[in-house]
């Protein structure tokens, strides 16, 4: 049996221990002889309410001290099913686990999660309302795996200083155990959880008896130094840097990060690509500062964080405004970042407070006259300042109403923005239905003009159950903005929109999983009110008991379509009938051998319109060991008698029809030695070329295509691209002390676009390997220093 929303929790009453226990994996400490269990554990994935089998029962015991909580894990099962690949961290891979979760506060909506594999990997997150768990959260905390006769062995140190809980006597915490095989993929937990109503958080369990225990002082430092060989074209630079990164917990709830003189030279590159579309392309972020601890942050979809550090704000007005003879001979693409600080907490009464603020540099451009060889400066980014604030206070333990604001603030007679929102969250009390609304406001004041935005959103519908279906509507009006500190693709629009899904939570004889989702969006224009579109989407998962999974996904938008994007001027350019589809399969990862695969196809059903995309998609794994993996993965994509935008000849809006063809490949290796030692490699090269007709268009009034200017690729600047970009990274990674690393990176970058889009792949990989390679040597030592931990071994030397 599984427990609904509202039955009874469980509860484990723990002790406080004299000794605390030795974190080794052996179970012979005199903390665990008289604590008690939690046993009867039952699965919630992929069924609901099967207890525990016979052979691989569970036995979970806690104690604590003045210091930690501690947690024993004895989980049984034949050794030859446990599955435990090592990884780096944060990353599952084909292992089992161990999980326990705790929430101090108690209040379902804001847990702790700590998890140890089976191989002794360990991870941790933090989770919100609706289950999302931030996996880039890190705490320092101990944890130690031993494999026994019958099973697997875990213990678990959590320094209070990784928690958050108030100063009270008596404490009564939140907590549930979890257990997953990976080999079945079933979980199991403590405290049974119902999975068709609501997520993980409202199945706690309570833990009981803790006594007497303070906060500590949650004050850490992170001291590194940064060393950097760059280099490109026959030149090479060093740069080395010294940086401090400071936690300070300024009470029971509320968290400050802090980054000093910030260090980003070892974040990832991004996945460029050839972009032909209207929309810039948005990128993950790589630096850890700001993947970390930012789920607050996210509320309203207003923080986009890649802002912060990226293209001067004010380059293309300076490119724009040179005069005849004038040149940029020398312009940073990025801006520097001085510092950056975060708070972040919870109030016992359920209010959130987020707050985050950044400084980045002046930069400068300097300009050149090609005749006189006199040069200027311009500013192209003066020294700015980015806030994000949020209140989000929780009710109901499944509830919460949430204020958002993001500001820019530029010195001098630049660009500023503002951005308000007010959202709600509202749920039901058994948990069913719910109803979610944003209404946010922009203002961005430029020299001598200011423009307000508005934008909204309400939801609703059934939330629980295997049929869940809802409404929407969207509103934006022509003036939103909030591309300063956000990211925002299109405005001017209301859209309607309808969602039916379908789900088993119990398998049958042939699927463990089953799920069909299908949306149904009515577009129109916000004003002038005027019909827009429309489009029918569903996609479906499934797999099977052999963990075989495949898939499908669906879009067809009938009738004409009023594309504003495309022209980059709000005019419409009309399209009839697309139809999207795409149909992928996996195969179990457990094997040694597995493979991911997709095919897509597109088309539009328009007699005035040849037009067609395909392409596949197919990735190989091979885990050769538990330490050892590659993952190869090669796209093609095609697309013949696509149509966009291409430039403009004094008023005329002008497009051309392109065919493009695209080839990435991409490889990947690991080689763990142990928990504390990695390899990784990857790689990655994309080619695309984009060849046009020599006849191009002009777009009408109407939204039509007209090709009596008699215009041609001969009155543009040449629109044929050939794009290539190749990027390799090799790393070691070192977790040498709890908290501390040492990374050792080597990373080339080739790079070429040019309109010799008629070479074919072969030729253009000739080409691009006689560009100049960019290559960097870096190696970045980061120590963890504990306030507490400091303090003591203070004392003790001096006693």
């Amino acid at each position: 049996m599984f427990l609904t929303f509202a039955q009874e929790k469980k509860e484990l009453i723990v002790f406080r221990t004299d000794i605390a226990p030795k974190i080794d994996g052996i179970l012979d400490d005199m903390a665990w002889k008289n604590a008690n269990e939690a046993t009867n554990f039952i699965q919630f994935q992929p069924d609901m309410g099967i207890n525990e089998k016979a052979h691989q029962k569970n036995e979970i015991k806690m104690t604590y001290d003045d210091d930690a909580i501690y947690i024993s894990a004895y989980l049984q099962d034949a050794p030859n099913n446990i599955m435990k690949q090592l990884t780096s961290r944060d990353d599952f891979g084909q292992s089992d686990y161990f999980g326990v979760t705790l929430n101090p506060n108690n209040d379902s909506q804001n847990d702790t999660k700590f998890i140890v594999f089976s191989s002794g990997v360990q991870a941790d997150a933090i989770a919100t309302t609706g289950g999302k768990d931030d996996f880039e959260w890190n705490a320092v905390w101990k944890s130690a795996v031993t494999i026994a006769e019958n099973g697997w062995i875990v213990e678990i140190k959590i320094p209070y200083a990784a928690l958050r809980f108030s100063n009270e006597a008596i404490q009564t915490w939140g907590v549930n155990f979890h257990r997953y095989f990976r080999k079945t993929k079933a979980q199991y937990s403590w405290n049974p959880i119902d999975t068709t109503t609501g997520y993980e958080g409202l199945y706690h369990g309570e833990i009981k008896g803790i006594k007497n225990i303070k906060p500590p002082t949650r004050l850490s430092f992170n001291p590194f130094a940064s060393y950097l060989v760059n280099h490109f074209n026959n030149e090479t630079n060093n740069d080395f840097s010294l940086g401090l990164d400071v936690k300070y917990g300024i009470n029971e709830n509320f968290t400050i990060d802090a980054t000093l003189i910030p260090d980003f030279s070892q974040a990832g590159f991004d996945d460029v690509q050839l972009n032909l579309g209207p929309f810039e392309q948005q990128f993950a972020e790589q630096r850890q500062f700001f993947k970390e601890g930012v789920n607050l942050f996210s509320k309203g979809d207003l923080f986009y964080s890649r802002r912060i550090g990226s293209k001067p704000v004010a380059y293309q007005n300076v490119k724009n405004s040179l005069k005849e003879d004038e040149i940029i001979i020398s312009a940073s693409e990025n801006i520097k970042m001085l510092n950056a600080v975060k708070l972040s907490g919870r109030t016992k009464s359920g209010l959130g407070i987020a707050f985050f603020n950044a400084f980045t540099e002046k930069t400068n451009a300097e300009i050149q006259d090609t005749i006189s060889k006199n040069s200027r400066i311009e500013v192209i980014e003066p020294f700015a300042n980015y806030n994000v604030v949020v209140l989000d206070q929780q009710f109901n333990r499944n509830s919460s109403v949430s204020i958002v604001n993001t500001n820019v603030t530029r010195k001098g007679n630049f660009r500023d923005a503002n951005v308000t929102a007010l959202l709600t969250n509202i749920r039901n009390k058994k948990n069913t239905f719910g109803i979610e609304t944003q209404f946010k406001m922009s203002r961005l004041s430029d020299i001598g003009d200011s423009q307000n935005g508005y934008s909204s959103k309400i939801e609703i519908g059934k939330i629980s159950g295997n049929f869940q279906y809802g409404i929407e509507h969207e509103l934006v009006n022509r003036t939103y903005d909030i591309n300063d500190l956000g990211i925002n693709f299109q405005n001017n629009y209301s859209h309607f929109t309808g969602k039916f899904s379908y789900e088993i939570f119990k398998p049958t004889k042939i699927f463990n999983n089953f799920s069909i989702n299908a949306t149904s969006t009515y577009k129109r224009r916000y004003k002038p009110d005027t019909y827009n579109g429309n489009n029918f989407m569903v996609d479906f998962f499934a797999q099977t008991r052999k963990l075989f999974a495949f898939g499908a996904d669906i879009n067809i938008e009938i009738g004409k379509q009023y594309d504003y994007n495309e022209s980059r001027e709000n005019k419409a350019f009309i399209y009839k009938n697309l139809l999207e589809t795409m149909f992928w399969i996996s195969t179990n990862y457990n094997k040694t051998f597995a493979i991911d695969s997709r095919i897509r196809f597109e088309t539009l059903f328009d007699h005035e319109r040849d037009f067609i995309g395909y392409g596949f998609e197919i990735s190989p794994r091979l885990r050769l060991s538990d330490k050892l993996i590659f993952t190869y993965g090669f796209d093609y994509n095609t697309k013949e008698g696509g149509r966009g935008y291409v430039s403009k000849i004094n008023d005329d809006i002008i497009f051309g029809e392109y065919n493009q063809n695209s080839i990435e490949n991409t490889i990947s290796g690991k080689y763990h030695f142990n928990t504390k030692h990695g390899l990784s490699l990857s790689f990655r090269n994309y080619w695309s070329t984009a060849t046009y007709d020599p006849s191009l268009f002009r777009l009408q009034e109407d939204g039509t295509l007209s090709t009596n200017d008699n215009y041609t690729v001969n009155d543009i600047n040449d629109p044929n691209r050939n794009f290539n970009i190749w990027n390799l990274d090799l790393k070691y990674t070192w977790d040498f002390a709890p908290g501390s690393q040492l990374v050792a990176l080597y990373r080339n970058q080739l790079l070429s676009n040019t309109t010799a889009s008629k070479d074919d792949y072969l030729v253009s990989l000739k080409n691009i390997l006689n560009e100049p390679m960019r290559q960097v040597f870096s190696m970045r030592f980061v120590y963890y220093i504990n306030y507490n931990n400091f303090k003591k071994s203070l004392q003790h030397k001096n006693s």
